[in-house]
């Protein structure tokens, strides 16, 4: 049984939030928040020439079965928010089913998901937001999705981006700052088909700061509990 859905008129006009794809950057944070809203505890980035050629994050959360795969780039489609009354439950970080449709109108796709036990997996091929073939693949838990070219249709977006090394930059920052929030996730970031980030899942915040920054960077820093304030918070600042 599916489980994305089109979202109703009336509750689109509520959330709409016209999403632009901005840099390869974009692209990484909106692949990475579908693969933790999925349950993934391990998730693979691999980029090429600063994600202007290639972006493929891998997971190994629930994935989709075909019919979820078919809808998944349609606007508005989401398995994240059935009605008005779920905007005061959300729980997830993406609800508005626009992200993949607005990186696949600008970009050449192949998504390869299924979903664990299911005999066969999934493969769908988008490019300038139009699904061109969906079709039967090996077995496979949880999604991959491929963004090549980005920006091939829309030149004029395409000359604003940076250097490599900048692009590059953006998207380790938004890995990072994904790893940190997400401890018990396992990362992997290779760029140019070299290992960038690889990070194990962590026993907590400080065990991640440390894997990300070193032993030396979390000497420099102090730890406070704000449990008994009712939050339930714990923080690291400057000493």
């Amino acid at each position: 049984m599916p489980r994305i859905r089109i979202l109703q008129p009336n509750l689109r006009n509520k959330i709409a939030a016209g999403e632009v794809i901005e840099r390869p950057a974009s692209v990484v944070k909106e692949l990475l928040e579908n693969s933790i809203d999925a349950g993934s505890t391990d998730i693979k980035i691999d980029i090429s020439y600063g994600g202007k050629h290639l972006i493929r994050v891998s997971d190994n959360g629930s994935g989709m079965d075909r019919e979820d795969a078919s809808l998944a780039f349609e606007r508005h489609a989401t398995s994240k928010l059935l009605d008005e009354d779920g905007l005061f439950n959300i729980f997830t970080l993406g609800f508005r089913g626009e992200a993949l449709p607005a990186i696949a109108s600008v970009s050449r796709i192949k998504l390869f998901t299924g979903t664990e036990g299911s005999g066969s997996g999934i493969e769908a091929e988008i490019e300038g937001g139009e699904l061109k073939e969906t079709r039967a693949a090996p077995p496979y838990a949880g999604t991959s999705i491929e963004v090549k070219d980005l920006f091939f249709n829309t030149p004029a977006r395409k000359k604003f981006l940076k250097t490599d090394s900048t692009e590059v930059y953006h998207i380790i920052d938004t890995v990072t700052r994904a790893a940190i929030s997400h401890w018990d996730i396992g990362f992997r970031l290779t760029t140019d088909r070299q290992e960038t980030m690889n990070l194990p899942v962590a026993s907590g915040t400080k065990e991640r700061l440390m894997q990300i920054f070193g032993n030396e960077f979390l000497a420099e820093l102090s730890e406070i509990n704000a449990k008994n304030t009712g939050i339930g918070l714990t923080a690291f600042v400057s000493k």
